[in-house]
């Protein structure tokens, strides 16, 4: 699908035209077009983006066929950003970055992507209801795109931040193989977070400091709030895997905890019956076989008399390792 946006210098605002009226629109030198290819394919874009807008075919190759992390390209007449946005749905599944190719000029911005993405549909209705927007220039729509992709981002944070303390509060009551397995899928996600943001970090450091001719000066201001941040939502992101790391250690800790309290409880079990045990063998129970050689043990006050050393021996026992607190 391809959709387009034109604010002429008259202030009028049109949309969906036609690649003819691309190269019109280009020739006016004013206003504003906005183009974005959403999903199609590659043997239908690069015609366009090569002779109709003029690309350098390393930039188009980039955006068509390659995928690459955050960066800025700078070919004089126009800029050719890559960015990630973001997307999580939570529980098992991990995050999902979608490239965003953005080819920035004075008069035109050039968005294409594979996968819809929601931050630039949110940009793009804003734009369409509101031309303000549109007046203020095509380095000014880059700025929304930026700026509500961080939007993104920081919501995937709040996501990530409530799944740990959900982790945190089960692992001390239930604590699982599939908690572990959603710990470790949590993890996995921070680190690729991690990955994402650190470049789109310095893309918008250079938006914000470099001399770019289709840059305006004074929109840098708004470049460098969005690096602001960035640099905040990244010092998150590291913290988070902190919490992450400290999560699965405390579920390590809390399963390793309840199998030592089973060992113990199975060792105490064992030690209280091991005199008993002894007994047994040592008497080999005859009572109630009589043997001549040992009528006297056959007798029943014996008998009473080992069956209380057998009850009374395992109570000393347990109160014993309670004394010394091994219980």
């Amino acid at each position: 699908m391809i959709r387009s946006i034109y604010y002429d210098a008259n202030g009028k605002q049109r949309e969906n035209l036609t690649v003819e009226e691309f190269t019109q629109a280009l020739q006016a030198g004013k206003g504003l077009l906005w183009v974005d290819f959403e999903a199609t394919p590659a043997e239908d874009d690069a015609p366009i983006l090569l002779n109709i807008f003029g690309f350098h075919p390393l930039a188009v190759d980039d955006a068509l066929q390659e995928t690459h992390l955050a960066k800025v390209d700078d070919w004089e007449n126009y800029l050719y950003i890559v960015m990630q946005s973001v997307s999580y749905t939570g529980g098992d599944e991990d995050i999902e970055l979608t490239e965003l190719d953005v080819f920035l000029g004075t008069n035109f911005i050039v968005t294409h992507h594979d996968l819809p993405i929601a931050c630039l549909n949110r940009v793009w209705r804003a734009c369409q209801q509101h031309e303000r927007y549109l007046k203020l220039g095509a380095d000014h729509i880059l700025y929304k795109l930026a700026d509500e992709m961080t939007v993104d981002y920081m919501q995937v944070v709040e996501a990530f931040d409530e799944e740990i303390e959900w982790i945190e509060d089960q692992v001390f009551e239930r604590p699982s193989a599939d908690m572990a397995q959603r710990i470790f899928i949590l993890k996995r996600a921070t680190m690729h977070l991690r990955r994402a943001v650190s470049p789109l970090r310095e893309v918008l450091n250079r938006l914000a400091r470099d001399d770019f001719a289709v840059v305006d000066k004074r929109d840098r201001v708004y470049f460098r709030d969005v690096y602001d941040h960035l640099v905040r939502l990244h010092d998150i992101t590291e913290g988070l895997r902190d919490l992450v790391g400290g999560a699965l250690d405390t579920y390590l800790s809390v399963i390793n905890n309840r199998m030592n309290e089973v060992m113990k409880t199975l060792t105490v079990i064992t030690t209280l019956f091991m005199p008993v045990s002894f007994l047994v063998g040592f008497f080999g129970m005859n009572f109630f076989i009589p043997d001549e050689p040992i009528t006297l043990l056959m007798e029943k006050p014996f008998f009473i008399a080992v069956l209380v050393m057998m009850f009374i021996t395992p109570i000393s026992m347990l109160i014993w390792m309670r004394r010394r607190r091994w219980m």
